[in-house]
């Protein structure tokens, strides 16, 4: 079974993920904050990470950056999960290096397809 955690600091954004993704047969860890996502992801190292980018404590994007700069969790797909669509704030996601970007409020086949994809593809 892959493990997905969501670092998402709005409750029914986190009750949405995790019950869309426990429907779909996917095990799930929750954080609200960048600090404790980044805390999970190293004891766990789940399969894939949603990232929100504004959290309190440090951001999605400095969040990311840990998780990268650590050989144990550098390999983790990170998908960006923001309500910041403007073309400065994917610009600035892209930048970062995220490997895919899910807007809110979430599309729920965007948001599944990009899961699966990105779950897939590291199993291989």
């Amino acid at each position: 079974m892959s493990t997905v955690l969501i670092v998402e600091d709005n409750d029914k954004n986190m009750k949405l993920a995790r019950d869309v993704l426990q429907a779909k047969g996917y095990q799930t860890l929750e954080a609200e904050t960048g600090e404790e996502g980044v805390k999970l992801a190293k004891e766990n190292v789940p399969d894939l990470v949603l990232m929100d980018i504004q959290l309190p404590g440090i951001n999605g994007i400095e969040a990311f950056k840990q998780l990268r700069a650590d050989p144990k969790t550098a390999r983790i797909p990170i998908v960006a999960l923001t309500a910041s669509v403007t073309p400065t704030d994917r610009s600035q996601i892209t930048a970062a290096g995220f490997d895919a970007f899910v807007s809110k409020p979430i599309n729920l086949k965007e948001f599944l397809d990009t899961v699966k994809r990105l779950v897939e593809g590291r199993a291989k």
